[in-house]
Parts: C-alpha cells; structure tokens; sequence
C-alpha cells in the first residue's frame, strides 16, 4: 500500500497521480507543541480513497487519547488507549465513545491554531459575533483541533495558514466520520487528496 507523508514530500507527481489508494501519514503533527512540552502533538494515519479520506486515526502520545472515524461507521475516543485491552474493530469501538460528545448550545466555540493564529482567523472570528451569541476560542495545538470540532467542543476550526495533506487527512476523516465538514477556504468545496501541491 502506498504512502504519502512529509518524508516523501519529493516523490513527483507524475508518479503518484494515478494512486487511488494510499496512507497518508503525519508521524509528529505538532512539532512546535513537541518542542514546547505542552502534550500537544499527534501521530495521524489516514486512509485515502479516490481523493477523499475514508478512515482516520490521531493519537496523543502525551495525553494517551486515541481518535479515530470511519465513513460508515462513525467517530469515536478512546482514553487511556495505552491501557486498553482490545483485539479487533468491535472491542476497539465497544472501548470508546461516539462522537460528538456534546450537543451545539448558544454559545459558538472557535479552536484556533496555538501557533498560527492570523489575522484572517481573527476577521473570521469577529464575522460570527451577531450580538446574540457569545463566541467563545480555545487555542489548541496539532490535530487537535479536528478532534475539537469532532467531540462537538468546537463549531469552527478557521485555518487560514499554509498547511499539507497529512496536517488534514485523519482529522478530516475523523470530523466527517462524527457528522462534519472540512471545506476549503478559496471555493468552499471538500479538501481534496493526493493533488500535484501537496
């Protein structure tokens, strides 16, 4: 199965333009939560098929919180990962819960970027104050932020800031997996994989 990750970033396009499925693996996603020693940062696998994510998985070593979705069968956490006993597919999802955990409210809530946070994120955030509905950010680091949006503990994840294929692919399939969407920013269409940028 092929795979396509930061570390073969220069295979050309030309070579993998044909691939319909593949891996796309972000090893450290969070370098700069690594180096900080603040726990947040990821290893994230996704599996893509056709262009689109199908099944995701993130994990925080730090935090020992496993995340993982599958078209079809859902969104789901796992606390404690390290510690948990499973075998297969049914015990993994009978040991964790279903996202999304909580419900939208009144409140809107905005993870923005530890790291990146721009000027652009900021206008957005100031475009859902109506005057009705208290905005409410969290910064996160690393993947972490789809994991956010997934739990349901934030509406938005504005990123505005340059970011590669294997930052979004498991956080992509784990927030669609929960009932989500992960659109871009220049046409509001789907994020796409495996395209001649990466």
């Amino acid at each position: 199965m092929p795979v396509l990750s930061e570390e073969g970033a220069d295979i050309p396009y030309a070579d993998r333009k044909d691939r319909t499925v593949f891996f796309l693996v972000d090893p450290l996603d969070g370098t700069k939560e690594f180096i900080k020693k603040n726990g947040e940062f990821t290893v994230n696998i996704a599996l893509i098929e056709d262009g689109y994510p199908v099944m995701g998985a993130i994990y925080a070593p730090a935090l020992d919180t496993f995340y993982f979705g599958k078209a079809g069968l859902g969104a789901f956490k796992l606390e404690s990962a390290s510690e948990a006993n499973v075998v297969g597919d049914n015990e993994l999802v009978e040991a964790s819960v279903r996202l999304p955990l909580v419900e939208p409210g009144d409140v809107v809530h905005v993870v923005a970027s530890r790291s990146h946070m721009s000027a652009e994120t900021e206008a957005f955030i100031e475009g859902l104050r109506d005057g009705e509905r208290e905005i409410d950010v969290v910064s996160a680091g690393s993947s972490l932020k789809f994991c956010l949006v997934a739990e349901g503990k934030a509406d938005y994840y504005p990123r505005y800031a340059p970011t590669m294929e294997w930052d979004t692919g498991a956080g992509q399939a784990i927030v669609e997996a929960a009932g989500g969407s992960v659109l871009r920013y220049e046409d509001g269409e789907r994020f796409d994989y495996n395209r001649e940028r990466i």
